[in-house]
C-alpha cells in the first residue's frame, strides 16, 4: 500500500498524527522510497531519457555512415563521456532517476561504438548491414556488439547500481540468444526456430529475473526489466506456436492461468497481464470455433465470470490469513523477498 499525502492528511484530520509528524513522515518516506511515481515530473524524465536512447538506437539514420568507422567511434565516445558527466552531476544533486537514465544511455551507446571500431579496423562484414539494422534483423555478426554491451552494462551496474540500467542489458540478452541461434545453425534461421528460441529465451530470462530478484531482495528492484522482456519473449513464442490439437490448446490456456498465479505470488503484474491476454485468447477461440453455434457457451462464461468475482470477494475477506499460509510454504529467500519488496 502506498502512503499518499491524502492519506497523511486524513490521519491529521482524525488526530492520529499531528501536522508536523505527518510532514516528517512524508519526508522520511520520500527519502527511503525514492522510486519512480506516475507524476508529470517523472513522465518528463522518462520521456526525455527514452527519446535520447532511441535516437542513438532504434532511430539511428544512415547519415552517420558518412562519418566512417573512426568518426562513429569518436562521436560515440564523446556522447558516452557526456552521459557519464551528467550522471555524476545528477547523482551529486540527488536526482536518482535522471542519473539512471544517463547510465542507461551510456550502456545503449555501446553497440554503436563497437560497430564504429569494427568498421575502422576493417573487420566489419561486407554484406551491406548498417548499424540501424541491429534492432531490425537477426545476424550472427552482431555478437561482438552484444557481448560488449553486456560487459559495459555489468561494469556500470557494479559502479552505479541503478536498476533502470538493466533495461538495455535485458534487451541485449534477448538479441544475443537469437543471434547465437543463427550462428549455431549456420545461418539457417526459419520462422519455427525463431518461435522456439523466443520461448526458451523467455524462460531463461524469467529464471534469471527470479535469481536477481532474490539476490537483490534487500535493495532496489533490479529484476523488473528482466521479468518484462522474459515474459514478452516466452509468451510471444508460446502464443505463436501452431497446433491442431485441442489438448495442446487447453495446455496453452493452463499455462496462462499458471502465469496469473505466478504473478500473484511474486507480485509481478506482467505475468498477470499476459496471462489474462492468453486466457482471453483461448476463450475467444472456443467461442469462434468450438462453440460457435452454442447458445449455452456465453451463459456458461457469464456464470464462470460471476464465480470468479465471488472468489475475489472471499479472497479479500481472508487475504491476510491465506497469504500468510501460502508464504509459509515458500522457501525462506522467497519469503524475505516478498516481505521486503511488497510488505
Amino acid at each position: 500500500m502506498r502512503i499518499t499525502p491524502k492519506l497523511l492528511q486524513k490521519a491529521v484530520d482524525q488526530q492520529i498524527l499531528s501536522a508536523g509528524q505527518a510532514e516528517q513522515l512524508r519526508l522520511f518516506l520520500e527519502h527511503e522510497q525514492p522510486g519512480p511515481h506516475f507524476d508529470f515530473t517523472h513522465v518528463l524524465y522518462y520521456l526525455g531519457g527514452l527519446l535520447a536512447i532511441s535516437a542513438m538506437t532504434l532511430f539511428m539514420t544512415l547519415g552517420w555512415e558518412t562519418f566512417g568507422g573512426w568518426g562513429i567511434l569518436t562521436l560515440s565516445l564523446i556522447y558516452a563521456a557526456a552521459g557519464i558527466a551528467l550522471l555524476h552531476r545528477f547523482r551529486n544533486r540527488g536526482y536518482a532517476i535522471p542519473a539512471a537514465l544517463c547510465g542507461a544511455f551510456v550502456v545503449a551507446l555501446t553497440p554503436l561504438a563497437v560497430y564504429g571500431l569494427q568498421q575502422g579496423l576493417g573487420l566489419w562484414p561486407d554484406d551491406d548491414s548498417p548499424y540501424r539494422d541491429y534492432h531490425r534483423w537477426i545476424r550472427w555478426h552482431w555478437l561482438y556488439m552484444e557481448l560488449a554491451t553486456l560487459a559495459v552494462g555489468a561494469i556500470m551496474l557494479w559502479r552505479y547500481r541503478y536498476p533502470f540500467m538493466i533495461l538495455p542489458v535485458a534487451v541485449t540478452l534477448w538479441y544475443l540468444t537469437m543471434d547465437l541461434a543463427v550462428m549455431l545453425t549456420g545461418g539457417d534461421y526459419d520462422w519455427e526456430l525463431r518461435k522456439l528460441v523466443s520461448l526458451y529465451t523467455g524462460l531463461l530470462m524469467i529464471g534469471l529475473a527470479v535469481w536477481v530478484d532474490i539476490r537483490s531482495r534487500f535493495s532496489g528492484d533490479y529484476a523488473f526489466w528482466l521479468y518484462l522482456f522474459g515474459v514478452i519473449a516466452f509468451w510471444g513464442g508460446l502464443s505463436l506456436q501452431h497446433s491442431d490439437s485441442e489438448l495442446a490448446k487447453l495446455g496453452y490456456f493452463s499455462i496462462n492461468l499458471l502465469m496469473i498465479g505466478v504473478g500473484v505470488v511474486l507480485m509481478r503484474r506482467v505475468f498477470v497481464v499476459f496471462g489474462v491476454l492468453g486466457s482471453l485468447g483461448y476463450l475467444g477461440y472456443l467461442a469462434a470455433h468450438v462453440f460457435k453455434d452454442s447458445w449455452l457457451f456465453p451463459i456458461s462464461l457469464t456464470l464462470i465470470g460471476l464465480l470468479v468475482i465471488y472468489l475475489g470477494i472471499l479472497w479479500q475477506k481472508h487475504e491476510h490469513h491465506l497469504s500468510q499460509r501460502l508464504r509459509n510454504r515458500l522457501p525462506q529467500a522467497l519469503r524475505e523477498l516478498l516481505e521486503n519488496r511488497h510488505g
